[in-house]
């Protein structure tokens, strides 16, 4: 959510809507992994779950430091082939929102935990599709929804005026959030 919301408000509707199909996408995956039973790998196999824990949090602390030179006014980072990167922005934001939800073991651990009761005992064949398309229908629906409001032209406003501020905020929120994932 931290990243749609700086997505949308810096970048506009169509970045942002982008962005909640990239984690739509990974919403998919995830939903797949919940439905088939495949998210009881991860408890089986917790190496395979932390593996993934660190790259996402990797890929967090990345988003974060772009996000936290801009608000302090500084020069991005340059990029692994010597190039300036000029903002964060140089990967799309479908790219971004998918890897981000993608690389978030807790998606795959909270849907296995939500759609298992669902799917115990004796079930239609058609019941998984169902839940599936239920979690990613909400998903991107709800996702879009938050960006077209993101668009409300006070918000915007108040966007143009705290830009660094919001910035320095989300870039935070970024890098907590990948220090729970290294530490939990």
């Amino acid at each position: 959510m931290v990243l749609l919301t700086r997505t949308a408000l810096r970048e506009g509707r169509g970045a942002g809507l982008r962005m909640a199909w990239g984690i739509t996408c990974g919403l998919m995956v995830h939903s797949t992994i919940a439905v088939t039973g495949v998210a009881a790998a991860f408890h089986r196999f917790p190496v395979m779950r932390q593996v993934l824990q660190w790259v996402a949090a990797l890929y967090l602390l990345w988003l974060a430091t772009g996000l936290l030179r801009a608000a302090l006014g500084r020069p991005p980072l340059p990029s692994a082939d010597g190039e300036t990167v000029r903002n964060i922005s140089m990967q799309s934001p479908f790219r971004r929102g998918f890897l981000c939800n993608l690389l978030n073991p807790k998606v795959a651990l909270f849907l296995a935990a939500v759609c298992a009761p669902f799917l115990a005992g004796a079930h239609s064949p058609a019941q998984p599709l169902a839940l599936w398309a239920i979690v990613v229908g909400l998903g991107i629906g709800l996702w879009s929804l938050w960006v077209i409001l993101l668009q409300w032209k006070p918000m915007r406003d108040f966007n143009d005026r705290s830009a660094r501020w919001i910035d320095g905020f989300f870039g935070a929120a970024l890098a907590a959030l990948a220090l729970s994932l290294m530490f939990a």
